[in-house]
C-alpha cells in the first residue's frame, strides 16, 4: 500500500492578498467573548471600554482566529494547492498583537504560505496571516500549522 501527499510544495512564498475587508462589530465582539466565555466588561460594554482607554468595546485576544480562517479559505480553495481540507488537522497557533481589535475596525487580511514540510505520506503547511486596518497600520499576525495527512 503506498501513501502520498497531494499538497503542493511550490506554494511556498505565494501571498493571497486580502479580496475584502471586514468591518469589526460590537455583536461580533460580544458573540466572539460570550462564546470563548471572556467575561471581561471590556468587550461587552462600551463605556467600561471607554473609561479603559479605548474607542469601543475590545475583542478577545483569539478573536483574529476569525479574521484569519476567513482568509484561510483563500489558500484552501486554491486548486493548485493540492489541499483536501478534510484531512486538515490544526496543529498550532499563535498570535503576535501589535495592537487591540476594537468594534469599529474595519481589517483586511493578507495570507502568506511560509513553509511546507514534507512528513511521510502528509505535510506540515505553516501560514502567516497579516491583519491590518485599511490603511495599513498592522493590527495581529496570526501563525497558523495546519498538518495535512496523506492519502493511502
Amino acid at each position: 500500500m503506498s501513501t502520498t501527499t497531494s499538497i503542493n510544495p511550490e506554494i511556498v512564498g505565494r501571498v493571497y492578498p486580502a479580496d475584502e475587508t471586514f468591518q469589526v462589530g460590537r455583536e461580533h465582539i460580544r458573540s466572539f467573548a460570550a462564546a470563548v466565555k471572556a467575561t471581561s466588561p471590556l468587550h461587552f460594554d462600551p463605556q467600561a471600554a471607554q473609561e479603559a482607554g479605548y474607542s469601543d468595546v475590545v475583542a478577545p485576544p483569539t478573536f483574529a482566529i476569525v479574521l484569519a480562517q476567513r482568509a484561510d479559505a483563500a489558500l484552501i480553495e486554491d486548486p493548485t494547492a493540492g489541499i483536501d481540507f478534510s484531512r486538515v488537522v490544526h496543529a498550532d497557533q499563535r498570535f503576535t498583537h501589535h495592537r487591540p481589535i476594537v468594534a469599529g475596525d474595519e481589517l483586511k487580511t493578507e495570507v502568506h504560505v511560509d513553509n511546507v514540510r514534507v512528513m511521510g505520506a502528509g505535510a506540515m503547511l505553516t501560514t502567516r496571516e497579516e491583519i491590518t486596518t485599511v490603511s495599513g497600520e498592522a493590527v495581529t499576525t496570526c501563525v497558523s500549522s495546519l498538518l495535512v495527512r496523506g492519502e493511502e
